[in-house]
């Protein structure tokens, strides 16, 4: 069965970087479509990036859309997102989730399968 565990989450001041990990165990992710998604204190959770099993494909929300990339590395089993020019707004907690039958062309809780338990972002000076 398929596992994913997020990690890079931490402390940053605004303006600063992280980059987050989402490796799997279980199964390989070369068939998967992978996304981040994120929610703050008293918020829903929002879809941030997402990638296609080969990478090809890839969508952002338009609140991170110049900030962050997301990009996979298959034979690390392993997706991340690259975050600059972080803002107070961005600190969440984040999740990985992973689906192969997704082609990212909406970033949609309801499309993915498994979760990772996510991993802290906080943004503050």
């Amino acid at each position: 069965q398929l596992q994913l565990v997020e990690s890079g989450g931490g402390w940053v001041q605004p303006g600063g970087s992280l980059k987050l990990s989402c490796t799997a165990s279980g199964a390989t992710l070369n068939r998967h479509a992978i996304a981040w998604f994120r929610q703050a204190p008293g918020k829903e959770r929002e879809g941030v990036s997402c990638i296609s099993s080969s990478g090809g494909i890839t969508n952002y929300a338009d609140s991170v859309k110049g900030r962050f990339a997301i990009s996979r590395d298959n034979a690390r089993n392993t997706v991340y997102l690259q975050m600059d020019s972080l803002k107070p707004a961005d600190t969440a907690v984040y999740y990985c989730a992973a689906d192969q039958n997704v082609v990212c062309a909406e970033i949609a809780e309801r499309y993915f399968d498994s979760w990772g338990r996510g991993t802290q972002v906080t943004v503050s000076s």
